[in-house]
């Protein structure tokens, strides 16, 4: 498609943006106008880089040679069932779903292969998940990587061109055909 930008003009818009907008909180957060823990700054940038550099939108596209899939290095072809599950601009390429679908994903693999582990080498310990969950007060911790993870994927959809209603109005054309 013409005036879509490559992975690399992708990256490069979120590290520029990146690097405006960590200025602006540094700034505000010294004049007191905000106030940023160096755990919140740190959760921030993390999943602000993962979400720019290993679970970008194009990897709905993972069966070819897309940057996304490069950065996982021999992992990479884990993400080529994502590549051929949605297609290109679909479902992943929306404001909300999109980034879940890349997580969800994530999540399964994960499981997979702590099952894996569990299975064949049983005697190795594996970090448990907490009994209960605190949300009020896991929030704080919670917000920061949301915000960069979301973020990250967002300049990417506006670069492309994609709108916030996207999904929203690819639906209302086929309920409207249908009539």
């Amino acid at each position: 498609m013409c005036g879509v930008p490559s992975g690399r003009v992708h990256n490069l818009i979120n590290i520029a943006v990146y690097a405006v907008s960590a200025s602006g909180v540094l700034i505000a957060s010294s004049q007191g106008v905000v106030a940023v823990t160096p755990a919140q700054a740190l959760y921030f940038t993390l999943a602000y880089a993962a979400g720019t550099f290993l679970l970008s939108p194009d990897l709905d596209l993972a069966e070819g040679n897309v940057n996304s899939k490069r950065y996982w290095g021999v992992l990479g072809f884990l993400w080529a069932p994502y590549g051929m599950i949605f297609s290109h601009r679909g479902l992943s390429h929306t404001w909300l779903l999109g980034p879940l679908t890349r997580l969800a994903y994530l999540a399964i693999m994960v499981g997979i292969v702590v099952g894996l582990i569990s299975v064949f080498l049983p005697g190795v310990r594996l970090p448990t998940l907490p009994q209960s969950i605190n949300f009020p007060e896991l929030w704080p911790t919670l917000l920061p990587p949301l915000l960069g993870y979301y973020l990250s994927q967002w300049l990417h959809l506006i670069a492309d061109g994609v709108r916030p209603d996207h999904g929203m109005r690819h639906g209302m054309r086929k309920i409207r055909k249908r009539f």
